[in-house]
């Protein structure tokens, strides 16, 4: 089986490409800087060509990127295309746990473009929903910045460490298509103030921390279970907070 990983310069696509070597699958690892642009088409049919498995982990910008949904409308067009003709057998894409409730957000109504675009294509495909890494937490709540203070709401998470999220898309990848949306997560809910709470504690970091149910995530109101998956997801084994001390062991 050839798997051909689209982004994979990025945080994400080279973990999936190191867990897929490691599991002695035959992995070409595709990206700009190997000259393969999925959003001019610029080398995308010859990344293709041999393909039986493609894993789209593309991406542009940040979640308030305007510029998102000229990207992912493009990239997917061309990338679907190219897998069409190249008679790619499972078409899988990482997307985000919770992009249908969060629309008001250009960035997440790019996603659902993406995915709606994959659902159409006629190919055999995987959309992976993944909740947000825990490796992104720390740039998420600093944009809840007021003055000294952080401003969060309330509403619950189920975060995963982005190693294990690549370890479950690797697994997930070998099986077949599902024509369908899998989500993955991490094993516990645990609120944005707590897990903020956390990471303040363990930087040493004396902002305080504000509670307001009505604060915006990326510009969208939260109900307490709006960015949770649902019952079926996958989840992981590893916590924030075991995450966490690891990680500030290891700095």
């Amino acid at each position: 089986m050839k798997i051909t990983v689209v982004g994979a310069s990025g945080i994400m696509g080279s973990k999936i490409v190191r867990e897929l070597e490691r599991a002695g699958q035959t992995v070409n690892g595709v990206s700009t800087s190997t000259g393969v642009d999925a959003f001019s088409g610029d080398g995308v049919q010859a990344a293709l060509a041999e393909a039986d498995v493609v894993i789209d982990v593309t991406n542009s910008g940040s979640f308030g990127d305007s510029n998102a949904l000229d990207f992912f409308k493009q990239a997917g067009k061309n990338l679907l295309a190219a897998a069409k003709h190249a008679g790619v057998e499972h078409y899988l894409a990482l997307s985000v746990v919770a992009t249908d409730r969060l629309v008001e957000n250009d960035y997440f109504r790019a996603k659902m473009v993406q995915e709606n675009l994959i659902r159409a294509s006629g190919l055999p495909y995987t959309i992976v929903r993944s909740a947000q890494f825990f490796e992104f937490f720390d740039g998420i709540i600093n944009l809840a910045g007021d003055g000294n203070d952080l401003r969060l709401s309330p509403s619950l998470v189920r975060p995963i460490s982005a190693d294990e999220a690549s370890t479950l898309i690797a697994r997930i990848m070998v099986g077949a298509p599902r024509n369908d949306i899998v989500e993955i997560a991490g094993p516990e809910a645990i609120q944005l103030d707590q897990l903020a709470r956390e990471i303040l504690t363990a930087t040493e970091d004396p902002r305080s921390i504000a509670i307001d149910p009505d604060a915006p995530f990326f510009g969208v109101e939260l109900a307490r279970t709006t960015l949770l998956p649902g019952t079926n997801a996958v989840a992981g084994t590893v916590t924030f907070h075991d995450w966490l001390s690891r990680s500030m062991m290891a700095a």
